[in-house]
């Protein structure tokens, strides 16, 4: 495995623009909370380090990873929102039903990211047990939640280089 022993968190933080003024939504499933909340914090964390204030940070919950893309269409379409971040986890059981909420989570978050013409950051752990995603939302591999913050920050970036 590629992530062993490896924190994919890992950044040069001098070359992330500040976020200051950009307002910021993070839709946050709350199946799977334990992981999901911590990923969570991460990317508020991260945010607040770049420069977005607490104030620009909206949170809201929804039930599973599948409401997701609902959240953030609806976060997504209030034009004082910059950027939206969604923040799951789903963990692979012995049915299919991990295979259907990805699948429709994922084009659900590629329709939102063409119609609304604005960052939609897609943090959805998928992993094959909780201990994987413990690792990964703040654990040995560092937190998938930092990381989305980040790119919502460098996709803010481009998108102000591109409109000059």
């Amino acid at each position: 495995m590629a992530t062993v022993l490896k924190n994919l968190s890992d950044y040069n933080a001098d070359s992330i623009k500040s976020g200051k003024g950009q307002r910021i939504a993070i839709i946050v499933a709350e199946w799977n909370s334990e992981v999901t909340f911590a990923l969570r914090d991460g990317a508020i964390s991260s945010l607040k380090k770049h420069g977005v204030s607490e104030s620009d940070i909206e949170i809201h919950n929804v039930p599973g990873a599948f409401e997701l893309t609902l959240g953030a269409e609806w976060a997504g379409t209030d034009e004082n929102i910059d950027a939206v971040i969604c923040i799951g986890c789903v963990i692979k059981g012995e049915t299919p039903h991990f295979d259907f909420i990805c699948q429709g989570v994922t084009y659900g978050i590629t329709e939102l990211n063409i119609s609304l013409s604005k960052p939609v950051i897609f943090a959805v752990l998928t992993t094959n047990t909780l201990a994987q995603a413990i690792d990964r939302s703040g654990g040995v591999h560092g937190n998938k939640g930092d990381e989305a913050a980040i790119t919502a920050l460098k996709m803010l970036e481009l998108r102000d280089k591109m409109n000059k």
